[in-house]
């Protein structure tokens, strides 16, 4: 792929000058290969911030008054689509059956099973681009959301108007600049965002909190790389060993930054960069890998950073329609080093994820402007959960059912924790009705249960959001709750066929098994939503209407944490884990509940003064708690 066309400028909204900046030093950088995509094993490049500050409180830097009177609005449409060729299908459905959709895991049908009432349910941000791309995470008490050109706000989860609003450049050290990304680091109590950097889109920029409030002080650091590898499409994860980070650059390309060093605010924190062969169409097309990203308890500490994308057999050569795992390594230390390599390929029943050339793939409400269906890449995020005994992840992304119909393509991926070997252990394809169903976003609680959450239209449905959801019990492949729309919609977009890019669904930390989502929808033009809800209120097997949550609770009593969990789905024995704040496993013993309750203790006299989890569950079920060691 040839350098990427630069971009055009965006209307940029300066609203601080540099003296609110502490700015720490510039430091060098190790220039990136030149000669194209790289190798499984290839050249690892290590580079240092071209940037580092530190903010002051961002609840310092606004007036109520500013924030009223805060315009982002004035770059209509974003121009990353000219980093985005489309993908070279040479077979379609015209060359056979096996280039379109198995239609024995395609689910006609709407679920039956009636949903819990919405939790909490608010407008989001209007950014004013299209499209938005609205990204939020829910921590203990806040939810942080971001947008295009480029809106930051706090809201506290009960809803409402935000508490605080500014500008995502300020957070980050960048411009505004697009595809932002918000991420709440559970495991350290700090939040994390990230996006395209503001100088000619020739690098990013990040930030991650000072401390868990995201209305204080952040660590800001810009990383600058050579023309012609302009990152585009950011999406990043957390892991054990860093931040990761994957971006549509025209090779495949993997970032993973110092999450260590970031966290303690180190000016010097590093990013390894690690190029490795990609399927045979995606140098003609829009694509990258999604990182894995880590919920529930983080991986033990050195285990690989997974990596996913899909393949079609449309492509042509010799791609099927399948899933590709690959995994990345990292050792830090003074010479940092990464490997990539390919794990998994593992193939789908037939799926057609082709594309329109322009883009218009999706009929909408009441006008004849089509909107993009967003073909090419798995939908943000990669969710990895790990249970007692697997790994899991859920990945969706958009398929073909006619020129003007698009709906999504699911699937849940295990990882053997003994053998490490991946295996696909269910796939469907909701498509319940002729309504168009994309952007979608999906992820696992602690019960198993899955959510997907998207957008739906029709010719006569505008832009709404909804979602469906099933629960382990349920047969494979199949969404057994029925529709909830939450956000009705009551117009359409005429400006542009951009929609989305992406959304993002993640699950509350506290406990473990409230969704939380926030998307693109249509009132008059393009607006933002964030909702919450439960598939169920507690384990699988229990009866909904008389069920109660399982609790569970771990205190430090001198040097010994107390751990108690009561109201479990059964007497089955659970596996009982004590696991470091980087993922390292500590303490492990079996114990059998007795009238579904048990208590255990931990000696923890011989730990250093840290954070640590508790984590108990049964190969269907978990529950995790914070505890401070002291």
């Amino acid at each position: 792929m040839s350098n990427f066309v630069k971009r055009k400028n965006m209307k940029k909204v300066n609203l601080l000058i540099s003296s609110l900046f502490l700015t720490v030093g510039i430091y060098a950088q190790q220039q990136l290969p030149t000669s194209g995509p790289g190798i499984i094993n290839g050249p690892t490049v290590v580079i240092t911030a071209s940037k580092f500050q530190i903010t002051k409180p961002l609840n310092t830097l606004y007036s109520q008054n500013q924030i009223d009177k805060m315009d982002f609005k004035g770059a209509k449409e974003s121009p990353d689509r000219e980093h985005r060729l489309v993908q070279h299908f040479l077979f379609t459905t015209e060359d056979g059956p096996q280039y379109g959709n198995d239609s024995a895991t395609m689910q006609n049908t709407m679920g039956t099973r009636q949903p819990l009432a919405v939790i909490t349910s608010f407008q989001g941000q209007d950014g004013g681009c299209d499209p938005q791309d609205p990204s939020g995470a829910p921590g203990l008490t806040k939810y942080v959301q971001a947008v295009n050109a480029s809106p930051f706000a706090v809201y506290n989860k009960t809803g409402g108007s935000p508490i605080f609003t500014g500008d995502i450049g300020t957070v980050a050290g960048g411009g505004q600049d697009g595809d932002p990304i918000v991420l709440y680091d559970k495991f350290a109590d700090r939040w994390f965002v990230g996006e395209l950097n503001g100088n000619n889109y020739d690098g990013f920029a990040v930030a991650v909190s000072a401390t868990n409030d995201p209305t204080g002080n952040w660590y800001a650091w810009q990383f600058t790389l050579p023309s012609g590898q302009g990152p585009d499409y950011l999406k990043f994860s957390v892991w054990d060993d860093g931040y990761y980070m994957t971006s549509n650059n025209g090779s495949g390309t993997v970032y993973c930054l110092e999450r260590a060093a970031m966290l303690t605010g180190s000016s010097g924190a590093r990013a390894i960069i690690k190029t490795f062969t990609e399927p045979s169409n995606a140098g003609y097309g829009f694509w990258l890998p999604l990182p894995g990203d880590a919920d529930g308890v983080l991986p033990p500490a050195g285990q690989r950073c997974p990596l996913f994308s899909y393949t079609d057999n449309g492509w042509g050569g010799t791609n099927t329609d399948a899933v590709k795992v690959w995994s990345m390594g990292v050792t830090w230390g003074t010479t940092p080093a990464a490997t990539i390599t390919l794990d998994a390929t593992l193939p789908t029943t037939a799926f057609d994820a082709n594309y329109d050339q322009y883009w218009n793939d999706i009929t909408q409400y009441n006008t004849t402007q089509k909107l993009d269906g967003l073909g090419g890449v798995c939908m943000y995020r990669a969710q990895w959960n790990s249970f007692v005994g697997t790994n899991r992840v859920v990945l969706n992304w958009a398929v073909k059912i006619t020129s003007t119909h698009r709906s999504i393509k699911w699937v849940e991926l295990r990882q053997d924790q003994t053998t490490n070997a991946w295996s696909l252990y269910q796939q469907g394809t909701y498509n319940p009705d002729s309504t168009n169903r994309w952007n979608g976003s999906i992820a696992m609680d602690c019960n198993g249960d899955i959510a997907l959450c998207y957008a739906k239209t029709s010719s006569t449905i505008p832009v709404s959001l909804a979602y469906t959801g099933r629960v382990p019990t349920d047969p494979l492949g199949t969404m057994s709750l029925a529709e909830t729309v939450v956000f009705t919609g009551t117009g359409h977009i005429t400006s542009s066929n951009r929609f989305g890019d992406y959304s993002q669904t993640s699950i509350d930390p506290v406990d473990g098994n409230t969704f939380w989502h926030t998307g693109m929808y249509c009132l008059n033009g393009s607006k933002t939503a964030i909702y919450s809800f439960q598939i169920a209120p507690c384990s699988v097997g229990i009866d909904e209407e008389t069920a109660v949550t399982p609790e569970l609770t771990a205190y430090l009593s001198g040097t010994v944490i107390n751990v108690k969990a009561t109201k479990l789905p059964s007497n089955d024995e659970n596996v009982v884990q004590l696991y470091d704040i980087n993922g390292k496993l500590v303490y492990k013993k079996t114990i059998t509940p007795s009238a579904k309750s048990f208590e255990t203790t931990f000696d923890v006299s011989k730990l250093v003064a840290g954070i640590y989890i508790v984590r108990i569950g049964t190969p269907d079920f978990q529950k995790v708690a914070k505890v401070s060691v002291q």
